[in-house]
């Protein structure tokens, strides 16, 4: 839903915050190309692109089968959820006003919204999730917080947040996500090596083999050639003297 500004204040006459939305209000409405986009990823693409960043970093867990991606996969699922919780007294409490309540002639490009705007719960998720996803794969990770601040920076253009709006949010969502991986992180592992004895095991590694283990110390180490008159090596010894009879 667009609201048609007539002329928008002058970015000096407000302070801080505020000023700095006005500048991006004002970017929004020179660049009517860009409305489409910005308007459908603040609204609906961007939360879509992070959950399927969250399929991305569940299929590259299982495949691994490593119970330490799993668990930092499923935290960052979790966790998400409680960042949105502990966002709500915050946002209350707070109480601020939408920009486009406070000034005006502000350009809207989406749905007006009856709730109070700080922290963003589309940031705190956005932040959640990506830094969640940079405990299961640090690649994944980049790519997620690259959409994460784009959906950030979106609702800031569709006139919805402030910019610290979102910076908050962003942050609050990183926080939640990295003191629980210390307190969750432990009783995920458990759990998920108590599940994997289960027929629930499809569901968490794939193939039927062992799990890998979380530390590679000494699967790559290579065998040190023997020179003559050199013991042989537990397990091989055996098949030397086969090899001379």
């Amino acid at each position: 839903m667009m609201t048609a500004p007539l002329a928008l204040p002058m970015a000096d006459s407000y302070l801080g915050d505020a000023g700095d939305f006005l500048l991006i209000n004002r970017f929004a409405r020179r660049t009517g190309w860009l409305h489409g986009f910005m308007t459908g990823y603040a609204s609906t693409y961007g939360l879509l692109i992070l959950v399927l960043l969250l399929a991305a970093g569940r299929w590259l867990a299982r495949r691994a089968g490593q119970l330490r991606m799993m668990a930092a996969l499923i935290w960052a699922g979790l966790g998400t959820l409680v960042a949105v919780g502990v966002n709500q007294p915050i946002v209350t409490a707070v109480a601020e006003k939408r920009p486009y309540i406070s000034i005006p002639r502000t350009l809207l490009l989406v749905s007006r919204s009856v709730d109070y705007g700080f922290p963003s719960d589309h940031a705190v998720m956005a932040g959640a999730v990506a830094t969640g996803l940079c405990f299961v794969n640090r690649c994944l990770g980049i790519v997620a917080w690259v959409a994460a601040v784009l959906l950030a920076l979106s609702r800031v253009y569709v006139g919805a947040h402030y910019p610290h709006d979102v910076a908050a949010g962003l942050l609050l969502g990183a926080a939640v996500i990295v003191l629980g991986q210390l307190l969750a992180r432990p009783i995920l592992l458990w759990l998920l090596g108590s599940l994997v004895r289960t027929p629930l095991r499809p569901l968490l590694v794939a193939g039927r083999g062992e799990t890998r283990p979380t530390s590679t110390q000494g699967a790559d180490r290579p065998v040190r050639p023997t020179a003559p008159g050199d013991p042989l090596p537990a397990g091989r010894e055996g098949a030397h003297r086969d090899a001379r009879d």
